[in-house]
């Protein structure tokens, strides 16, 4: 028998817990996640009104460095619209999709099923939406080849103050050695800044920040969201690995979920090296967050 109380059951009771109650049930809830997840859990989080933030107790290993896997692709689409803003890109550009660009074998690529002989022109505007809300891959490496590479998305989020994200490898790169997303991480911590500073002092226009976020919203894996309150508003970006002898290296969802009071918690949960399988693994995410949602507006009535 559980010998604490869970945020769950103390809000369906209609509880309100505050300060070191809601950190304990918090962790608590987090290490029985963690525990039936069949792999290793890393969390982050954070709070913000104007300039003063609220700590929460939702950090695990939150400076480990999980393999990110299709997570990449938001930093990638704020790079690309960071490009536009200084006019180096246009949104209504052609991007070249040939024959050299397709996945053989075929991997994850809405627009490679769309268009399987390829040479065609593709606006950029739908390369990244593409790439965002679908995880699309020939889309992000399409993406990738117009930013310059890698390299440079690296470096423009070290520049915006998110030091714990390294990104070397392109996804036909990873589709030929699994292996090499190892090498490709983000930090929880670092992943939250990032979210923080999208919602707190974004670094594109507010025209960009809103199809960012569009297509944030329309991600087509509902991880963060899938327990949380029906019409919840999460804006997120998930990464998910192949199974490999029985493990799944990457099933990850990060992201903004907007609180009953308009605030926005942002929310990092990777989970690496699971043995379980695909609904499991989206059910582990889905409680952490929900358990993360709920321990935040415990906090922010405690004020």
């Amino acid at each position: 028998m559980r010998k604490y109380l869970s945020s769950t059951t103390a809000l369906a009771l209609g509880l309100t817990l505050s300060g070191p109650c809601v950190a304990q049930s918090l962790q608590a809830e987090l290490d029985l996640i963690a525990k039936e997840s069949g792999g290793k859990l890393y969390t982050a989080c954070a709070l913000a009104s104007g300039s003063r933030h609220t700590p929460l107790a939702c950090d695990r290993e939150a400076d480990a460095h999980p393999p990110m896997q299709s997570v990449f692709k938001l930093p990638l689409g704020i790079y690309a619209l960071h490009l536009v803003e200084e006019g180096k890109l246009q949104l209504d550009q052609p991007v070249h999709f040939g024959p050299q660009d397709r996945f053989v074998p075929k991997s994850w690529s809405p627009l490679q099923d769309k268009y399987p002989d390829a040479n065609v022109d593709v606006p950029l505007r739908e390369v990244l939406q593409l790439a965002v809300s679908q995880s699309d891959n020939v889309a992000a490496d399409l993406a990738l080849r117009v930013v310059g590479g890698t390299e440079p998305v690296q470096q423009y989020i070290h520049s915006l103050g998110v030091q714990g994200f390294v990104l070397r490898h392109t996804e036909h790169e990873l589709h030929r050695d699994e292996r090499l997303q190892y090498q490709d991480w983000f930090s929880p911590h670092a992943a939250v800044q990032l979210l923080r500073r999208l919602a707190d002092q974004p670094p594109l226009n507010a025209e960009h920040m809103g199809l960012l976020l569009q297509w944030m919203q329309a991600t087509r894996l509902p991880r963060l969201a899938t327990m949380l309150p029906a019409g919840t508003v999460v804006a997120h970006k998930t990464g998910t690995s192949g199974m490999e002898n029985g493990i799944a290296a990457a099933t990850n969802d990060i992201g903004l979920v907007t609180l009953p009071d308009g605030e926005r918690l942002a929310i990092a949960i990777f989970l690496s090296d699971s043995t379980a399988d695909d609904a499991t693994r989206d059910r582990a995410i889905g409680r952490a967050a929900l358990a993360i949602f709920q321990a935040a507006t415990s906090a922010k009535a405690g004020r």
